[in-house]
C-alpha cells in the first residue's frame, strides 16, 4: 500500500506589485507541492487574508503599504500563531533581518535570489525555526539586535514619527500623557537613541514604521 501523498503547502503572497505577485505565483506553483490560495497588497489585506484563508506560509514583501512587513508579520503571527512568515526584501541590511525576525518571521530573503531559491525558502520555514538568506552577514544583524518593541511601543513610535506630540499621541491611543512619555523613553533606551530627532531618522530609515 503506497503512502499518502502529503498536501500541498498552501501559501499566501504579499506584494503591493501585482506583476510580482503574477511572478511569483508562476514560479511557485510550478511545484506541484504548492499551492498559491490567496494574493493582498498591503499589510492590512495580509492580515486579513491570513485569518481567512489559514495558509501554511505567508510570503511577505517587506516594503508594503499600510503596515510593513514586519508590522503585519506581528499581527499574523499574534492573531495565527501557526503560520509561518518568509520575508522578502531588497535590504540586506542587520536592522530589517533584525526587525524581521524579532516580528515573528521564520526566514529572510533577498529579493535577488527569488529566481533560485523561493521555492526552497517555502519549503523550510516550515521545517526550521529560521532560515535566512546565506549572503546575510549573520553574526552583524543578531549584534545589532535591541530588545524588541513592543506592540505598544511600536504603535507610539508610528505617531513619533507622524509628527503627533505627547499630548496628541496620549488621546489618540486613550493613554495618559505620562505612560506616553515612559514607552517614548523605553523606545529610545531600547534603540539606544539620544534624542527625537535621531529616533524619527531610524525608525524610517530600519523600517519600524510604514509611512504610506
Amino acid at each position: 500500500m503506497s503512502d499518502t501523498p502529503k498536501p500541498p503547502i498552501r501559501v499566501l503572497l504579499v506584494d503591493d506589485h501585482a506583476l510580482v505577485r503574477l511572478g511569483f505565483r508562476r514560479l511557485l506553483e510550478d511545484e506541484p507541492r504548492i499551492q498559491v490560495v490567496g494574493e493582498a497588497s498591503d499589510g492590512a489585506e495580509a492580515v486579513l487574508q491570513a485569518e481567512r484563508l489559514l495558509p501554511d506560509v505567508v510570503v511577505m514583501d517587506y516594503a508594503i503599504p499600510v503596515h510593513n512587513g514586519a508590522m503585519a508579520t506581528r499581527m499574523i503571527r499574534e492573531r495565527v500563531p501557526s503560520v509561518r512568515v518568509l520575508m522578502l526584501s531588497m535590504h540586506a541590511e542587520p536592522s530589517y533581518v533584525a526587525n524581521s525576525r524579532q516580528a515573528g518571521a521564520s526566514g529572510y530573503l533577498l529579493k535577488n535570489a527569488l529566481d533560485l531559491e523561493l521555492v526552497s525558502f517555502v519549503e523550510r520555514v516550515l521545517a526550521c525555526d529560521w532560515v535566512a538568506d546565506p549572503r546575510l552577514d549573520q553574526a552583524a544583524y543578531e549584534s545589532c539586535a535591541n530588545r524588541p518593541l513592543s506592540k505598544r511601543e511600536l504603535e507610539v513610535l508610528h505617531y513619533i514619527v507622524s509628527g503627533l506630540s505627547s499630548k496628541e499621541i496620549a488621546i489618540t491611543l486613550n493613554l495618559s500623557a505620562n505612560t506616553v512619555a515612559v514607552h517614548r523613553a523605553n523606545i529610545m533606551e531600547a534603540l539606544n537613541i539620544h534624542n527625537a530627532a535621531e529616533l524619527v531618522a531610524y525608525a524610517i530609515q530600519h523600517g519600524l514604521v510604514s509611512l504610506r
